[in-house]
């Protein structure tokens, strides 16, 4: 079983309906172009460095399919609905929150926008 969570560059204070509309311009191949957005990039590679999205798919992954989907202005990640994904999601809340970008669950049709995590002393700031 797999679910569908979207990692998004909207601004603090954008409506469900702008994730929604993102995430549909996303999957019908409606990119924008342009330079990818700076949080979507460090997002991007701080997630691969914990979770490589490459190669063969490994009974630890997190993911369902891969690579996982990028644009630049979002990261859309297939995901398996088991306790292997906790600490995925948990870095997705934190690097999301650190970044300040919005996660979007098109199954609950839920926004939400992660506080930054608090000072835990860790150098990468996680």
């Amino acid at each position: 079983m797999s679910f569908d969570l979207a990692v998004l560059a909207l601004a603090p204070g954008e409506t469900l309906e702008s994730a929604q509309a993102m995430l549909e311009r996303c999957r019908g191949g409606g990119h924008p172009e342009g330079e990818i957005d700076q949080r979507i990039a460090v997002f991007g590679d701080e997630l691969r460095a914990a979770f490589p999205d490459h190669g063969k798919l490994s009974e630890e992954s997190p993911w369902m399919s891969v690579p996982l989907n990028v644009g630049i202005d979002h990261v859309i990640l297939h995901m398996s609905h088991s306790a292997k994904s906790d600490p995925a999601l948990r870095l997705v809340g934190n690097l999301a929150g650190r970044l300040g970008l919005a996660i979007y669950d098109p199954q609950s049709s839920e926004l939400h926008f992660p506080d930054p995590p608090q000072d835990s002393g860790d150098a990468r700031g996680l």
